[in-house]
């Protein structure tokens, strides 16, 4: 774990493994191929360059929107696009699709998840994980650590595990109190032999720690095998000659807190809500499963669940996948229901659903938004989708349809990258097109590009609004030197790329 303002790993540069994406297992549904094997024959050709002023991102995928954003919450869509092309990492996007900031994972980590913006020291950032998924039978394990970025894409810290272990991918909260909350999946020797699996069998363990971001130091820590028996699991044991591979009978995929500080847990291989005392590790409550502690009426019933959370109003939320190792409902859905502690029972509120009854058999969010509508990663399946209180759409999307995004949220972000504008030229019958970008500012609203003889003269100037990730000017003519200016909505001037020779 780093706290640096700079730290050792402050330029993120490098190339990822090979990806292929697979529904197989009962995890989250990623397999990471071998990084030396051959790419397909289809991706031996380099795709064309997709932005001029950022050739290196030819292989970004592109959003599509399909129900323009329609009186919606203020604020960007958080991705973590997951495809054949290699180009993993952190992307944001605005309501029309168009990229804002976007950062290739390094080596030798493989894969970004869980991309979204939280506080720390009181103060915006982001954070996602990097690392590697898979290597225990397509079961969505996770060995990497949590990155924290400030509003000019710094890392502020590195996140790692306590002990031995390697942080997992599925949740990552910062606490108001600057501590973190994630999953450790940890392989421990375990007797399967009364459920007919080997004797000498594994067990992967969830374990649930709590750290100082600062220093580093565990604080608190929580093993769901001390807690919770393996005759809650609906997950099949390994067979086979897998039989020794780690029995994933838990499959933590998120944690957060209640309002009195406890914290809420989900297990979707036991389908089950967990309460748990953030003192003593006790369970206070299940809710769902096989041993539910509260009584769950029928419309509120979930399996294979991800992403449980309160919500403003008391009640609470949970991605129901609704399928898994088998398919108990014909479409996932976001669920809200409210508790009575008091009466024990679960009573159910409301649900979302996709238009095209999209069923996500792994993955998947559902998030309360600022102003009470909610916002929807349809994990497995690559859409996104914001719904207004009452449940009806207002902003629907997805990446291409052979990607996945674990989760997708919704909120607002103001970036400043410390980096200069990206310039793009190229001569086109007798004028310069100029083509400009700045990756992660978000205050851009105009371009303006400058010409001239010599770098410090240059007494031509054409401006743009600001059409996308890239924006092109025309300049008429062949001159000798292009700067391109980012403009904010006053006309001031917020960057200046480096002055670029025309090569005609």
């Amino acid at each position: 774990m780093t706290d640096a303002k700079v730290s050792r790993r402050n330029v993120l540069l490098g190339v990822g493994g090979a990806v292929v994406c697979t529904a197989a297992g009962a995890g989250a549904g990623f397999v990471i191929a071998d990084k030396d094997a051959a790419p397909p024959a289809a991706a031996a050709q380099p795709a064309p360059a997709k932005y001029r002023s950022r050739p290196d991102l030819r292989a970004l995928p592109d959003v599509t929107i399909t129900t323009p954003a329609n009186a919606t919450a203020p604020g960007l869509i958080f991705l973590t696009p997951a495809s054949g092309t290699g180009l993993w990492g952190p992307l944001l996007v605005d309501e029309k699709g168009s990229p804002v900031w976007f950062r290739k994972v390094p080596d030798p980590a493989t894969v970004a998840i869980d991309f979204k913006v939280q506080r720390y020291r009181n103060k915006p950032v982001l954070t996602w994980w990097e690392g590697t998924i898979g290597g225990t039978g397509g079961q969505g394990v996770g060995q990497g650590e949590f990155v924290i970025a400030d509003t000019s894409y710094r890392e502020l810290s590195r996140v790692r595990a306590a002990g031995s272990e390697q942080a997992d991918q599925h949740d990552f909260v910062i606490t108001p109190d600057d501590t973190a909350l994630f999953w450790v999946y940890d392989p421990v020797p375990y007797d399967l032999a009364a459920l007919g699996g080997p004797a000498d069998g594994v067990l992967h363990d969830g374990v649930l720690q709590e750290v100082d971001i600062r220093t580093g130091r565990r604080l608190f820590e929580w093993r769901a095998r001390d807690h919770v028996g393996l005759d809650e699991s609906y997950a099949p044991l390994p067979a086979g000659e897998s039989a020794h591979l780690p029995y994933d009978y838990f499959h933590a995929n998120s944690v957060g807190l209640d309002a009195d500080g406890n914290l809420l847990v989900s297990a979707r291989h036991t389908w089950t809500a967990y309460k748990i005392d953030r003192r003593t590790g006790e369970v206070i409550w299940r809710i769902g499963g096989r041993k539910s502690d509260l009584r769950v009426d029928e419309k509120s019933a979930f399996s294979w669940q991800h992403d449980f959370r309160r919500r403003r109003d008391g009640s609470y939320s949970v991605f129901d996948n609704g399928a898994g190792v088998t398919k108990e409902r014909e479409q996932s859905r976001g669920l809200i229901f409210t508790v009575d502690e008091s009466a024990r029972t679960v009573t159910f509120g409301k649900e979302f659903l996709h238009p095209t009854k999209i069923s996500a058999p792994t993955q998947g969010n559902f998030r309360e938004l600022a102003d009470g509508g909610s916002f929807i990663g349809w994990g497995q399946s690559p859409w996104f989708t914001e719904y207004a209180p009452d449940g009806t759409v207002r902003l629907d999307g997805h990446l291409p349809l052979d990607n996945q995004s674990y989760r997708a949220y919704k909120a607002e972000w103001a970036g400043a990258p410390l980096d200069q504008p990206a310039l793009g030229l190229h001569v086109d019958g007798g004028n310069v097109v100029v083509s400009a970008s700045w990756n992660g500012s978000t205050k851009v609203a105009k371009w303006r590009a400058r010409a001239g003889g010599q770098p410090r003269a240059l007494t031509e100037s054409v401006e743009a609004d600001r059409t996308g990730f890239e924006t092109m000017l025309t300049l008429p003519g062949t001159p000798e030197y292009v700067v391109a200016e980012a403009l904010d909505s006053g006309g001031k001037v917020l960057g200046t790329s480096a002055a670029i020779p025309v090569r005609v």
